[in-house]
């Protein structure tokens, strides 16, 4: 049973920043695209960014220009660089790996001063 873990929420500061880590505890055979969804209460979950085997990235328009995704290909993990971050920023991100639709638990990921 594949498990998908990510890692590095927190609380931050308007203005300030975080990376998240996502990788699957178990082996995933062709990976092809990795992806961050966020969600906040009371609204539905969103693609944040998204990453294919070659590269080719995806971005949701509110966080153009402020985060950045990439992917370790060799260890299959993705991250999410997350800069100049605001308070509707606060979600919990999840990750996720295709094929298969293999979803993680979330991070909560809170910007307040």
């Amino acid at each position: 049973q594949v498990q998908v873990v990510e890692s590095g929420g927190g609380l931050v500061q308007p203005g300030g920043s975080l990376r998240l880590s996502c990788a699957p505890s178990g082996t995933i055979f062709s990976i092809s695209v990795m992806g961050w969804y966020r969600q906040s209460p009371g609204k539905r979950r969103e693609l944040v960014a998204s990453i294919t085997v070659g590269n080719r990235t995806n971005y949701a328009d509110f966080v153009k220009g402020r985060f950045t995704i990439s992917r370790d290909t060799a260890k299959n993990m993705v991250f999410l660089q997350m800069s100049s971050l605001k308070p509707e920023d606060t979600a919990v991100y999840y990750c996720l790996i295709n094929p298969g639709g293999f979803w993680g638990q979330g991070t909560q990921v809170t910007v307040s001063s």
